[in-house]
């Protein structure tokens, strides 16, 4: 008598990844549609031979939707969305892999892999001159106001001129890399009146300006490893005639005098003479002929 047995194969084992936790970093500027973790890295074994089904989940609240698998049976994942360093930098990934698919009514066996996902600031932003406001929700765009200042005609300063809101000063809002800045002045200093410390942003004088004008000018902020990472603001500069004395009321105190029930914009009249208006005078002895 020959008996013939065959071996039914059950579906008796879970799937096992050959690493349960993984940690990956990548760089804030890395493209979309990039594979960001190869599948080899990734991919499940089956003692039962079964085909593997994954799933992709993220655990960090407000980082989804920027990473996914190529698809069901292929765990690679790849960039689905711009990474933004500013707004998050960590997230975790839940990989599952399961031998049926997720909505079978069948026996399922599951194994899980942990992915720590670290985004790495990159050099994405030029220099931004302070202070500066910010004009987008995600404060990654911050713009500057111009820089003011005065200078006396015919007079050289030999100490770095002061300017309103405050010196010239650019950071590189890349925080974590933090490049060198170094400074130029690029267009409105007709005569070359002016220079600018490179490491520093001081303006100084390099000779007198001869005439009343105003100096527009356009200093540049770039970064030492790469120029065309770079911001422009406008200097202004006002030559003015050199002020010795400060101006002076000619009397300590005026009095004047008001009736009852005015309209408003009525004349207030002198108390000392009252059929004239009150009149207020200051006086500059920079200006005698006033």
């Amino acid at each position: 008598l020959e008996i013939i047995v065959t071996i039914i194969n059950m579906n008796d084992n879970s799937p096992v990844f050959k690493q349960t936790n993984l940690t990956k970093t990548i760089p804030e500027d890395t493209k979309v549609n990039t594979t960001v973790i190869p599948r080899e890295d990734l991919s499940a074994t089956d003692a039962d031979l079964d085909t593997i089904y994954y799933e992709l989940r993220t655990e960090v609240p407000d980082t989804g939707g920027y990473f996914a698998i190529k698809g069901v049976n292929n765990p690679e994942i790849y960039l689905q969305k711009a990474l933004d360093y500013e707004k998050f930098k960590f997230t975790t990934l839940l990989l599952y892999a399961r031998d049926r698919p997720v909505n079978s009514t069948d026996t399922t066996h599951t194994a899980t892999a942990t992915i720590s996902v670290f985004i790495e600031q990159a050099d994405t932003k030029p220099p931004w001159f302070l202070p500066c406001a910010f004009i987008n929700p995600d404060n990654n765009i911050c713009i500057s106001s111009p820089y003011t200042g005065r200078v006396n005609i015919s007079e050289q300063s030999t100490i770095p001129l002061t300017l309103e809101p405050g010196p010239i000063y650019a950071i590189d809002p890349d925080y974590t890399l933090n490049e060198k800045i170094v400074y130029s002045i690029v267009g409105g200093d007709t005569n070359k009146v002016f220079s600018i410390d490179a490491d520093t942003g001081n303006l100084t004088m390099n000779k007198a300006a001869t005439s009343p004008e105003t100096f527009l000018l356009q200093v540049m902020a770039s970064q030492v490893n790469n120029i065309q990472k770079y911001s422009v603001v406008s200097v202004e500069i006002k030559v003015i005639n050199k002020s010795d004395h400060a101006p002076y009321f000619k009397s300590s105190i005026y009095r004047g005098t008001v009736s009852v029930g005015l309209a408003p914009g009525s004349l207030v009249l002198d108390a000392d003479v009252p059929s004239k208006p009150l009149m207020i005078a200051a006086a500059d002895d920079d200006f005698t002929d006033v």
